[in-house]
């Protein structure tokens, strides 16, 4: 138990008994007692037998696919890599230009001029989410430090 000193009974330097439960010590212990059980409990290891494959890389594909590139200059005109298309035709432009039975899966890269206004680059995403291509990836260009 704690001391109080002074109060309403009493003189100012007469002692009395403190009821109030004092933490200090009890969390002391049971910081000692969780620093002890945590260096003589074992590490949990669980033996779970997977069969994995073996860690060799697949073999490259000798012509590998060259990515699709929706380029988008100054004056709002798009290009898909090198050929014109309009917002209303880039779907079916891209379904042309992947030439495989599911586009949707592929990855498309956008590219735009520094001056493009953002309204114009949003209707180019909104218009291929539109349609289902949810894999675009931007492009930037890295000017370095000099």
């Amino acid at each position: 138990m704690a001391a109080k000193l002074g109060g309403k009974k009493g003189g100012k330097y007469q002692l009395g008994q403190n009821s109030d439960i004092n933490v200090t010590p009890f969390v002391d212990v049971m910081l000692v007692l969780l620093i002890i059980f945590m260096v003589s409990a074992p590490p949990s290891t669980l033996a779970i037998k997977i069969d994995l494959p073996p860690a060799i890389p697949n073999p490259s594909d000798p012509h590998p696919k060259k990515p699709t590139y929706i380029s988008i200059r100054q004056d709002g005109e798009i290009l898909i890599v090198d050929n014109k298309t309009s917002l209303d035709t880039l779907a079916a432009d891209l379904a042309a230009k992947f030439n495989v039975p599911n586009p949707k899966t592929q990855t498309v890269l956008i590219r735009a001029d520094r001056q493009v206004r953002y309204k114009d680059f949003m209707a180019v995403v909104n218009t291929l989410q539109t349609n289902g291509y949810y894999k675009v990836a931007l492009i930037n260009e890295d000017l370095g430090t000099s």
